[in-house]
C-alpha cells in the first residue's frame, strides 16, 4: 500500500507530498496522522532545515471527506484526530513552505495557511467553503485568514465561501510567489533551499519571533524578540556569518 505522505529530500530540504489522489488529497485521519508524524520526525532531525508540503498538479488538498463528515456525530467531532493535528504541525520549529497547485480548499487552505510561506501555481485556488455546508472552518482558517488578510477580507471569504485564484491571493498577501503551471514545485524548492542555506538556529529563532507578532502585544513581542536575538548572539554560526562577511567569502553554517 502506497504511503499517504511521500517523503523525499534534496540536501537540507525535505519534501512531504500528499498522496491520496482518489480522494483529491482529502485530509483523512490517516493522512493527517502520517503528515503530522512526518513533520515531527523531520523537525527533530538536525539535518533538515526546511520542509516543503506539496500536493499534486491538480490538487493541494481538498479538505475534509464530506461523506465521512456528514456521518460524524458531535461526540466524534470532539475526539477527532484533527483536533490535535493542527497543533502538532504548528509546533514545528523548522520553517514550512506550502507548494500549492490546484485546489486548496477548506482544510487544504488551512494547511497552506499553517505553513510559514506559500508558493502557488497559477492554477491554484484557495477558499474556505465550509459555510456552504452549514459549518465553519475548524483548523484555524478564521484565525489565520484574519491575521494574514485583515478582518474585512477574512469575513468576506469565510462568510461567503468565495474562492480566490493565485493572483488574487498574491495581491491580498496570502501567497509569497505565483509560479507558472509547470514550475510551482521547483520554485518552492528554490525558496526552501535559500532558507536552508541560512544559519539553522537563527532561522528557527527568527520564525519564533515573527510568529510571536501574531500572538502577543507589541511590548511583549519586542521583549521576546530581544531574548531570541541574545540567543542568536551566543551561537558559533553568528561568528561564522560575521567573519565570512568581513572576509568576503561564503559562510559555512554548522547549526551550532
Amino acid at each position: 500500500m502506497s504511503p499517504l505522505v511521500e517523503q523525499s529530500r534534496d540536501g537540507h530540504v525535505a519534501v512531504c507530498r500528499l498522496n491520496r489522489p482518489e480522494a483529491r488529497n482529502a485530509l483523512s485521519p490517516e493522512l493527517m496522522e502520517e503528515l503530522a508524524a512526518a513533520v515531527e520526525e523531520l523537525d527533530a532531525d538536525t539535518e533538515t532545515r526546511c520542509i516543503v508540503i506539496a500536493g499534486s498538479d491538480e490538487v493541494f488538498a481538498a479538505g475534509a471527506d464530506i461523506r465521512a463528515l456528514r456521518e460524524r456525530t458531535f461526540e466524534e467531532a470532539l475526539r477527532h484526530p484533527a483536533t490535535a493535528f493542527w497543533r502538532r504541525v504548528a509546533a514545528a520549529k523548522t520553517p514550512l513552505v506550502a507548494a500549492v497547485s490546484g485546489f486548496a480548499l477548506g482544510g487544504g487552505c488551512e494547511l497552506a495557511l499553517l505553513c510559514d510561506l506559500i508558493v502557488a501555481s497559477e492554477t491554484a485556488e484557495f477558499g474556505q467553503p465550509e459555510i456552504t455546508l452549514g459549518i465553519i472552518p475548524g483548523g484555524g482558517g478564521t484565525q489565520r485568514l484574519a491575521r494574514v488578510l485583515g478582518k474585512q477580507r477574512a469575513m468576506e471569504l469565510v462568510l461567503t465561501g468565495r474562492r480566490i485564484d493565485a493572483r488574487e491571493a498574491e495581491l491580498m498577501g496570502l501567497v509569497n510567489e505565483v509560479a507558472s503551471e509547470g514550475e510551482w514545485l521547483e520554485r518552492a524548492m528554490e525558496l526552501a533551499q535559500r532558507i536552508a542555506r541560512r544559519p539553522p538556529i537563527a532561522v528557527r529563532l527568527a520564525k519564533q519571533a515573527v510568529l510571536a507578532a501574531d500572538e502577543t502585544p507589541l511590548a511583549a513581542g519586542l521583549e521576546h524578540e530581544r531574548r531570541l536575538y541574545e540567543i542568536a548572539m551566543a551561537t558559533e554560526d553568528r561568528l561564522e556569518g560575521m567573519d565570512a562577511f568581513l572576509e568576503k567569502r561564503r559562510p559555512e553554517f554548522k547549526g551550532k
